[in-house]
């Protein structure tokens, strides 16, 4: 008998195929649908700093402090109506209805970057039934008097604040646009994480060249953004405590046991459940039996880091060497 179990943030899950935080969990049907297809956890959509700000009346001046530098400045912001769901309390009460709903762990999601009164939403969140939660960092550093320190410390202050208003394990979503990637993953790790999440997709804004317009559009992902996190991931693995899970191009069974290999505790996935809907994970679950048949596993556990950067005997094929041999295999 085949087992697909894993551990992540402290829970025991089914197996390591997550939905990652998008609207597929504002409605509690569809939860369930995942669920009965065999997601092992579902991470709620994210509840943003912003959006408590602006209930509590006080985003205009919170913006006006800094809208050269912040990454989402009044005039590109939303109006409340636009989001699909503004109330911050209606989202601790879809916690509420997912946690009688389903019997997969639920994971909150809070999206912010300044450390303020938001950060109490961590406390709700857990106090709602929430089985962890994973605090989304999404900032672009705009602003050129702003260093990489500073940007640095923000991230692990986020961290540390909610930390000390949560009982729950906490993961940290963030991106991988930092000089020094490792040692900031390490940080975190020291500072209380307990998981990273690897990565957070950053999403572009185009340019109309009839309207003169910038363009906000959704480009859902494809298998080949991945291969960013698989190299973290690899590296990463045996270096820190945290559990980590694998997001951004998780679309297929390959790329949910390449994401193990290199040392994933989960691989979350959300673009390809937009595509092919609830089933696909089923599916998703079946070719990694089949695969773990082929090749003779009898556990995720069993394969999880088999292909990290410590136990490859080329371990040069994550580094500098990797460059190289690359170019070389064009000719």
């Amino acid at each position: 008998m085949l087992n697909l179990k894993t551990k992540y943030l402290g829970l025991e899950l089914k197996n390591p195929v997550v939905p990652s935080s998008s609207p597929l969990s504002v409605n509690v049907d569809s939860v369930k649908r995942l669920e009965d297809h065999g997601a092992a956890a579902i991470v709620m959509y994210s509840l943003f700093e912003e959006q408590i700000i602006q209930e509590q009346k006080e985003l205009d001046t919170f913006l006006s402090q800094g809208t050269d530098s912040f990454s989402e400045a009044l005039q590109f912001f939303p109006e409340p109506d636009e989001f699909h769901n503004v109330h911050a309390e209606d989202y601790l009460e879809q916690i509420r209805r997912l946690k009688e709903a389903v019997d997969i762990p639920v994971i909150g999601s809070l999206n912010g970057v300044s450390a303020g009164g938001w950060m109490k939403y961590a406390k709700k969140i857990e106090e709602a039934g929430a089985d962890a939660l994973e605090l989304n960092i999404y900032y672009i550093p705009t602003d050129p008097q702003m260093s990489a320190q500073e940007i640095e410390n923000m991230y692990l202050n986020d961290l540390k604040h909610v930390k000390n208003v949560v009982n729950i394990p906490v993961a940290v979503k963030l991106g991988p646009f930092f000089s020094a990637f490792a040692n900031m993953a390490k940080r975190l790790d020291e500072a209380g994480a307990d998981g990273l999440v690897l990565f957070n997709r950053f999403y572009q804004p185009d340019i109309d060249l009839e309207t003169l317009d910038v363009v906000y559009d959704l480009e859902f992902s494809d298998s080949y953004e991945l291969r960013l996190p698989l190299r973290w991931i690899a590296i990463l693995y045996g270096n820190i405590k945290a559990n980590m899970a694998a997001t951004s191009g998780v679309h297929t069974a390959e790329d949910v046991l390449k994401a193990i290999m290199v040392g994933a505790d989960v691989a979350m996935m959300a673009s390809v459940l937009f595509k092919k809907g609830p089933k696909h994970i089923e599916r998703v679950l079946n070719d990694i039996q089949s695969w773990m048949e082929a090749h003779e596993y009898e556990s995720i556990e069993q394969m999880k880091g088999s292909m990290s950067l410590k136990s490859l005997n080329e371990p040069a094929a994550y580094m500098r060497a990797n460059y190289m041999k690359t170019l070389q295999s064009i000719s």
